[in-house]
């Protein structure tokens, strides 16, 4: 059963929270070379310095020497996760109950807006892009966004994300796209993203995705997640606690020393937990051995990915002989968030193992074909209206969330 949220514990979470931004492990002073591994070149904020997070991977990698010893590494790691943010053992599914609206066919995908219920009364709230003439099982994949939270450049209704699903959705896969807890129009009712359960209702809320996706027609066996920034957070948490998962592809987030900033991130021990100890690298590798594929730059905090992160990774894969499953695409100019260049490095991969048509997305010569894909406005891409208005057992603000009733 959830302990309800008092308000000395809500401190006590946003102290704890404070101090993983802020603490690296057991230094015990503040050195000169401090300020030079407190931030990224993108201002990302490091947990842990360059020295600590090789070495802890190091330290890692010997004590993992075969597929079964990493299997066992991964399923501790699933647990804590699990553990740390209350969900273990799952609460009751509910109903999903979803409100479908209207489609809106354009050129070689349409788009409809959907909310279901993750909890009795807490609405998901996302958009489906969808191929227009479905076939048999298709496959699906859900894409989380980040944080970016100006309303010119929001959340899910950003371009690149609208271009990314259209886009999927031509190539042949069942699309679902989704805000994050206090994004979109449920904001607008009351909902906070900072907020101290945020970290366990994006998980579980991700979880309900997954069986949302697959009730509306997509094949249980090829589901991918795939997100940046944030969104690349929550592809990897999901990918490392819900099997059905099978391929992931977190971008521009997997780092040795960089957890997040923020409270859905770092708002519970699950890097750090009663002597256990982990990093986004082994998270994200409890993928293996099904497709993984990090994407990195050279601005912010995956910088090295193709130096420390991505051998560490390609290392337990091959503890399984399965190499070949994982892929690095480093873009050394590029910046972080889901631009062009990783729209164009993700696709191929998503095509190979979900057995989508790239010719539909990307012409010969390895450019995208997006001229003629529409971008919508945000309340265009809104559940409720007057048509679907928001069900009466809607829980309003995050205080209101009762997990086990």
């Amino acid at each position: 059963m959830k302990i309800p949220f008092t308000p000395h514990l809500i401190f006590c979470v946003l102290a704890s929270t404070s101090l993983m931004l802020f603490s690296c492990g057991n230094r015990g002073q503040k050195s000169k070379e401090d300020d030079e591994f407190q931030k990224s070149k993108a201002g990302q904020n490091y947990q842990w310095s360059e020295s600590d997070g090789e070495e802890f991977l190091r330290k890692m990698r010997e004590s993992y020497t075969t597929a079964e010893a990493w299997t066992n590494r991964a399923d501790r790691i699933r647990s804590n996760i699990l553990q740390a943010t209350g969900l273990e053992p799952f609460p009751e599914k509910c109903p999903l109950n979803p409100i479908f609206g209207s489609k809106r066919i354009y050129a070689g995908y349409q788009v409809q807006n959907v909310a279901f219920e993750s909890l009795p009364g807490v609405f998901v709230t996302g958009s489906i892009y969808a191929p227009i003439d479905v076939d048999g099982n298709v496959p699906g994949i859900l894409s989380p966004h980040g944080h970016w939270p100006d309303r010119e450049d929001y959340g899910r209704y950003r371009p690149d994300v609208q271009k990314r699903c259209a886009a999927l959705a031509r190539m042949g896969a069942i699309v679902f796209t989704f805000d994050m807890v206090g994004y979109g129009q449920m904001a607008e009712y009351g909902w906070q993203h900072k907020h101290p359960g945020t970290m366990e209702l994006q998980i579980w809320n991700s979880i309900r995705a997954v069986d949302f996706i697959i009730s509306i027609g997509a094949d249980p066996d090829r589901i991918a997640c795939t997100g940046a920034s944030g969104g690349g957070t929550q592809t990897f948490h999901l990918a490392a606690v819900d099997p059905r998962i099978y391929v992931s592809i977190p971008v521009v987030m997997v780092s040795n020393r960089h957890f997040g900033g923020c409270i859905c991130e770092l708002g519970r021990p699950i890097h750090e937990n009663d002597g256990f100890k982990t990093n986004n690298v082994e998270i994200a590798a409890c993928q293996a051995p099904k497709p993984l594929m990090l994407v990195s730059v050279g601005t912010d905090a995956t910088e090295f990915t193709p130096q420390v992160e991505y051998p560490h990774i390609q290392y337990i894969y091959s503890l399984f002989h399965e190499s070949e499953m994982v892929e690095n695409a480093h873009l050394p100019d590029d910046e972080h968030g889901y631009d062009y260049n990783k729209r164009a490095s993700v696709y191929p991969f998503l095509a190979k193992h979900l057995d989508l048509d790239l010719s539909k997305a990307m012409n010969p010569d390895g450019t995208l074909i997006e001229d003629d894909i529409v971008i919508e406005e945000i309340e265009v891409l809104y559940p409720f209206d007057e048509t679907h208005p928001l069900p009466g057992n809607a829980i309003l603000n995050n205080d209101e969330v009762i997990w086990n009733p």
